[in-house]
């Protein structure tokens, strides 16, 4: 079921925890179709407060998609290496994004595992650069259109909300404390981490909605 602009039109952190559970789908140019349920992702705002932020000092030639309209993706290399995918968050001008971290392979396995070395199970997509690298994202994908395309996000129909434990994001030395990292609890298939067995169970009154 396909999202509407609406949905990434809102707060970051309100988006963020909503993004379980949809489903990422890629339709390659060969007709290989690759699919997976997003199981982990961080939230960056955009407000100037977030010293980890992309756009904590303004636009720049890397972090420009950031500053777009929302339902984008802005996808960068880290490290000089690994490709990692966000999708672009509130009003055009806000500049907050959230970053993919992990997904559940549903689909496409097969190709995923060749796109990834061989590399199988959680290993396929279970950290920014492995899942970026399974689903064959590339940086020409910055800037795409996350709503429609062989890229894109849809939801799952009659999917019921996963249960949500939020925490610290990972792997960063700036704003490191801030709690803006949202897993689906109990899934083999996040990150792991130090901070898993630490973070807080979501309130069931913030966990996603349906309705957008």
């Amino acid at each position: 079921m396909r999202l509407r602009r609406s949905f990434f039109a809102r707060p970051c952190l309100e988006v963020a925890p909503e993004m379980l559970g949809l489903l990422l789908i890629h339709e390659l140019a060969n007709g290989a179709r690759l699919v997976g349920r997003i199981v982990e992702v961080e939230a960056y705002l955009g407000d100037g407060g977030d010293a980890a932020s992309h756009a904590h000092r303004g636009p720049t030639l890397r972090s420009r998609v950031m500053f777009g309209p929302p339902g984008h993706f802005y996808v960068y290399c880290s490290m000089g290496i690994h490709r990692c995918a966000n999708l672009v968050c509130e009003s055009e001008g806000r500049a907050a994004a959230v970053l993919l971290r992990a997904a559940e392979p549903l689909e496409g396995e097969p190709r995923m595992r060749a796109l990834r070395g061989g590399r199988e199970g959680r290993e396929l997509a279970s950290g920014p650069g492995k899942l970026a690298q399974a689903f064959a994202i590339q940086l020409a994908h910055d800037g795409r259109d996350a709503l429609r395309g062989a890229l894109r996000l849809e939801r799952e129909p009659g999917a019921p909300a996963p249960a949500i434990s939020v925490g610290p994001r990972i792997g960063l030395s700036k704003a490191a404390d801030l709690p803006y990292r949202f897993f689906v609890r109990g899934s083999p298939h996040v990150t792991r981490a130090a901070q898993n067995g630490r973070a807080r169970e979501l309130a069931p009154e913030v966990a996603p909605g349906t309705s957008r």
